[in-house]
């Protein structure tokens, strides 16, 4: 399982703003008190792990200093985070195997349902933050392409020709459910029957020869090891790369494309086992914050935010048919389908294997 992990220390910091502030370290060291007190006693270092998906570390590491400020003047505390990213679907059985996570920053709503399910998430966290869906910020598919490479527009230019395409292992990543997903509804949605659309992502998985464990091994994969002539990305990861001066053709499907809804949840039974329920959910709430959502959107996120989003419109194209996870019946339907074992995507992968 590929994870990063770090720790980012907050002390002392200026005013609250929207520039990035460097985190410092700080020493955790449980305040004297009397016998008569020392029940009520406030530690001045209190400790959050935030596990998420491998694209969303830069954003938070731009947010989490902002929180640690804003935590530190509101009650004095230091907040130190230890911070782990990686596959969705690997970062989800890793909290479900013992991971102790405050937060759960996910790339689907079913990984954190499957948190849910193992007891550690209280049914209704959908409703606990400000946009009442659980929603903290969203994308679109894109498709990155290369400079001199084959000519591809839209989605059903994948299964043409020699194009080779390069897209992370929906098993072992939550986010790369999307991708299988927007190629089939990209189908199906306009009309074509499930029969249809199940020979286009056959047709255009015969494309792909390397499966990576989630999408940052994807685009590594294509760009530092120059694979495929298509990588199936995410619009942020694009544009965060395209900042990081990894600048490639991509297009964005406008015609057709998935609403790739993010969600975030406090992991109700870590945070009452440790005391950090209060801290926590002020860190959720933070994310929606307009400095949160402006950071969001700065590394190629779509924010919820109404007004963040009104800002940053033009670096997001409109989509003309945006269609949902609810749409294709919903995650529950989707992984029983799809993605369970022995479903349609393991049946996909048998064939092509067999040369079918």
């Amino acid at each position: 399982m590929t994870m990063i992990r770090r720790r980012s220390l907050a002390l002392g910091f200026a005013a609250l703003c929207l520039s990035a502030i460097a985190a410092c370290a700080s020493t955790s060291t449980p305040p004297t008190s009397n016998a008569s007190d020392s029940d009520s006693a406030t530690p001045e270092t209190v400790e959050l792990t935030l596990v998420s998906y491998a694209v969303t570390e830069g954003a938070y590491q731009n947010i989490i200093p902002k929180f640690a400020e804003y935590w530190k003047e509101k009650t004095g505390q230091t907040v130190i985070f230890d911070q782990s990213y990686g596959g969705s679907g690997s970062q989800t059985r890793a909290v479900i195997d013992g991971l102790e996570a405050d937060v759960v920053a996910l790339a689907i709503a079913l990984d954190t349902q499957e948190i849910e399910k193992a007891g550690l998430i209280e049914p209704g966290w959908e409703k606990e933050v400000p946009t009442g869906d659980g929603i903290v910020h969203r994308s679109v598919a894109a498709l990155v392409t290369r400079e001199g490479g084959p000519t591809v527009k839209g989605w059903e230019d994948l299964a043409k020709g020699d194009v080779e395409i390069i897209t992370a292992n929906p098993k072992t990543s939550g986010g790369a459910r999307w991708n299988y997903l927007v190629l089939w509804g990209a189908l199906t949605e306009s009309g074509r029957t499930d029969a249809e659309a199940e020979k286009f992502v056959t047709d255009v998985f015969r494309h792909v020869p390397i499966l990576p464990k989630n999408a940052r091994e994807a685009t590594d994969v294509f760009y530092q090891q120059q694979q495929g002539d298509v990588l199936i990305n995410y619009e942020n990861e694009v544009i965060l790369a395209a900042q990081q001066g990894k600048v490639q053709p991509y297009v964005i499907p406008t015609d057709y494309n998935i609403s790739i809804d993010n969600p975030v949840a406090v992991v109700d039974k870590n945070v009452d086992a440790k005391g950090t329920r209060e801290v926590a959910e002020a860190f959720v709430e933070f994310l929606f914050t307009p400095a949160a959502q402006e950071e969001f959107a700065k590394v190629g996120f779509r924010p919820v935010d109404p007004d963040v989003a009104a800002k940053y419109a033009s670096q997001f194209p409109e989509i003309d048919n945006l269609f949902t996870v609810d749409d294709l019946g919903g995650w529950a339907a989707i992984q029983a389908k799809f993605f369970d074992d022995g479903a349609a995507f393991d049946k996909m992968l048998a064939k092509i294997g067999q040369g079918q």
